[in-house]
């Protein structure tokens, strides 16, 4: 298996605030990368972590266990978060993360589907007990249908154009394969674009968005997680594409922002300040080391809250 490499790791586990006793949760477990380096830091804390991959829980259980013994590892979305957490007692938490990238060994395993490099069935279900298939969105999702995905989640400017490709091509046959998928896009994306970056990128990205509910699920879990911390506790969020950060943002944003009726008053009213403030003004971007070691690293952004009353 190819090494997953956690992309901004030593920032968000730093900001995270963590005490020997810290409650934690790793929202997206992946392959353990951060989940190891939280466990190391909190001897007489607990963790709990997410995810819905059989096989990287696998893999995370035996890197964890080198670790320590206090942690539970929870099969689940993490839009379950509060639902799975109250099952075991937990009511609060000190510290929250998540890495929102597709793991690597995910990636590279050609035969999940995520790949636009390498032939594999059209799959990209994170959980592969899931029904929706990519093949499923390609083939019976309409033309206005996939319009809608390609401009939301692939904010791809010839997604009309591929849209109409795919549709004419299946009325022939059906698309079964990702390399399949890549040849119609390339003939819907003009030459002088394609040397740019890949022309499959973003209508993958699209379509895995769409199969794995992935954006609808993130704002009600970011939800749930604000409602979980103590106070001193911090939520952090590493994002991969523009579409995940601007929900975030503007969540963190309307969460941190002071009543605008009481805005601009010299002694504001306690009960009219935020309950959270950001850690950081801005979002915290790789390192030129850390991109030139992982260019995988390129398009991550961290965001964390901190809930102050």
């Amino acid at each position: 298996m190819e090494k997953h490499i956690s992309v901004l790791l030593k920032e968000s586990i730093s900001s995270l605030n963590l005490k020997e006793n810290s409650i934690v949760v790793d929202c997206t477990l992946g392959y353990g990368g951060h989940s190891s380096n939280i466990l190391e830091r909190i001897k007489k804390g607990y963790l709990f972590a997410f995810d819905q991959d059989s096989e990287a829980i696998r893999h995370s259980t035996d890197r964890l266990q080198r670790v320590g013994t206090n942690f539970t590892i929870i099969k689940s979305n993490f839009v379950n978060l509060k639902q799975e957490l109250a099952k075991r007692d937990i009511s609060k938490v000190d510290a929250i993360i998540y890495d929102l990238g597709v793991s690597s060994p995910q990636l590279d395993d050609a035969k999940r589907g995520f790949s636009y490099h390498e032939d594999a069935f059209l799959d990209m279900r994170m959980d592969k007990s899931a029904s929706l298939t990519a093949y499923d969105v390609v083939n019976n999702y309409s033309k206005e249908e996939l319009i809608r995905i390609f401009e939301n989640y692939g904010e791809d400017r010839f997604s009309r154009n591929i849209a109409k490709k795919i549709v004419e091509y299946r009325e022939k046959k059906k698309i079964e394969t990702t390399l399949e998928l890549v040849d119609i896009i390339k003939t819907a994306v003009p030459m002088k674009f394609r040397l740019d970056k890949h022309p499959a990128r973003q209508i993958f990205q699209a379509i895995r968005i769409e199969v794995n509910k992935e954006l609808d699920v993130l704002e009600k879990s970011l939800k749930q997680a604000l409602s979980l911390l103590n106070v001193n506790g911090r939520l952090a969020v590493i994002t991969f594409h523009s579409l995940e950060d601007r929900i975030v943002k503007n969540f963190f944003k309307e969460k941190t922002q002071i009543d605008t009726k009481v805005k601009g008053l010299p002694n504001i009213p306690e009960e009219y300040l935020p309950d959270f403030k950001l850690v950081y003004n801005k979002a915290i971007l790789p390192s030129e080391e850390e991109l030139n070691d992982n260019p995988r690293s390129r398009s991550a952004k961290l965001r964390v809250i901190e809930r102050i009353k």
